[in-house]
């Protein structure tokens, strides 16, 4: 806004706020990207190979019907998420850690057990995902694919010497790829935007089956390797014992968290919408990965199938680099026995390759992992919750009865959910 003084000279009004604005704003921007970076690590788990099934089967067999679980999944993760990384900052310590100091050595030796068993079953999924990858987008057999993810997986993990934040950038790239990939399908697919919104936000269950794939949308997207990750992620940016410099710490990580897990919403549901139009539409059921990379040239073409394909392989590295990661972790805290950094890494790895040799048929092994998972979901979050809610190990940061009450809520959906799949698993309906 122009003004004119007594003396004739024009100035704008507000300028000198404005420039002392924009000073400011850039010093928060600054502020925020230092914090940026786990949650997008973690956000991979709720991208990964085993979302690619759950998502494209619900889709092809049920049009949009199922995208509500998506958004109602991704608020329960976004609840969890922000619970380990405020279990990380007050107490300077992991969540394996922590459980260690809180519970009986039976205790961890139980909850020890469940999380490694966890971080195996989740790597052997994710690492199928970048061997499916590399012979779908490139025709390169499985076998030579297992070297191939081994070698790039251990490329990533090898980078955490340099420093997390080099791990954060690469974990992001592989992310941007994935979204770049969706983006590239939603634009051939073309597809209904009322009715995807309509059932984003109203639920539905169109019969029994409906069931059973709602489950195992909501079982590949709440994992419980990134719940113990994330508390250790927060850890190379937690270095003051101030308390308010660790609210400060925890406000910017919620925001890290909503960032990355928005992310992975929208990607999640990009595959379900993409499915709905393109599988759906020609009524087309898909149960596998490798069918919907087949059915999805003779429809779209070309690019949608090597967009699919590069988004499973970009999938399949970032994921098995962070359950990798999430191994490490868990083996490395709740008991007193240390092991080399390089056998972690081998062990956690090594039921994928096992698998992959023995000639298991790929899809069975990720339900199978699936199943692995919702055993032991419930014993990463119920002694996070635990932990989070005792002022004498959180402090000020102790939840609040509310908190408490939504996460009591939480598990009791998680546990009523994966005793449907264990149920459906073992009556032969998986």
């Amino acid at each position: 806004m122009l003004k004119q003084s007594s003396d004739g000279v024009v100035t704008i009004a507000g300028g000198s706020n404005n420039a002392v604005e924009r000073p400011k704003l850039k010093a928060r921007a600054r502020s925020l990207l230092r914090f940026l970076g786990p949650a997008f690590i973690v956000s991979v788990a709720y991208v990964d190979p085993g979302n690619f099934a759950t998502n494209i089967s619900g889709g092809s067999a049920f049009n949009y019907s199922l995208l509500w679980v998506i958004l109602w999944s991704n608020l329960m993760a976004i609840f969890l998420q922000i619970q380990s990384a405020k279990l990380g900052i007050a107490t300077g310590k992991n969540l394996t850690l922590m459980c260690k100091d809180a519970f009986s050595k039976p205790v961890n030796l139980v909850l020890y057990c469940a999380a490694a068993f966890a971080a195996m079953a989740t790597t052997l999924a994710e690492f199928l995902g970048g061997v499916l990858g590399f012979y779908l987008l490139f025709g390169i057999p499985l076998i030579y694919g297992i070297f191939l993810t081994a070698a790039v997986t251990w490329i990533i993990l090898y980078l955490q010497k340099f420093g997390q934040r080099l791990v954060e950038i690469v974990i992001t790239v592989f992310i941007g790829i994935i979204c770049a990939a969706y983006t590239i399908e939603l634009f051939l697919a073309k597809p209904d935007w009322p009715q995807a919104a309509l059932h984003t936000l109203v639920p539905s269950l169109p019969d029994g089956e409906a069931v059973l794939i709602a489950v195992g949308m909501l079982g590949a997207t709440v994992m419980p390797h990134v719940v113990y990750l994330h508390s250790e992620l927060v850890q190379c940016r937690n270095h003051s014992a101030n308390i308010e410099q660790k609210k400060r710490h925890l406000r910017m990580e919620k925001i890290d968290i909503v960032i990355a897990m928005n992310i992975a919403f929208v990607v999640n549901a990009a595959m379900v919408v993409v499915s709905a139009a393109v599988f759906y539409r020609e009524g087309l059921p898909v149960d596998s990965v490798e069918a919907a990379h087949r059915s999805l040239e003779p429809l779209l073409g070309s690019l949608s199938s090597g967009a699919f394909g590069a988004a499973l392989l970009a999938s399949g590295f970032s994921s098995s680099s962070v359950g990798a990661m999430a191994g490490e972790t868990v083996m490395d805290g709740f008991v007193d026995f240390k092991m080399p950094v390089n056998l972690r890494r081998l062990i956690t790895m090594l039921p994928g390759v096992v698998v992959i040799l023995a000639g298991v048929n790929p899809m069975k092994a990720l339900v199978l992992s699936q199943v692995a998972l919702s055993f032991a979901l419930p014993m990463a979050v119920i002694p996070m919750l635990v932990i989070t809610s005792k002022k004498k190990y959180m402090g000020v940061f102790a939840n609040k009865r509310w908190v408490n009450a939504m996460g009591s809520l939480i598990v009791s959906l998680i546990i009523v959910f994966n005793a449907v799949l264990l149920y459906f698993t073992f009556t032969g309906r998986v």
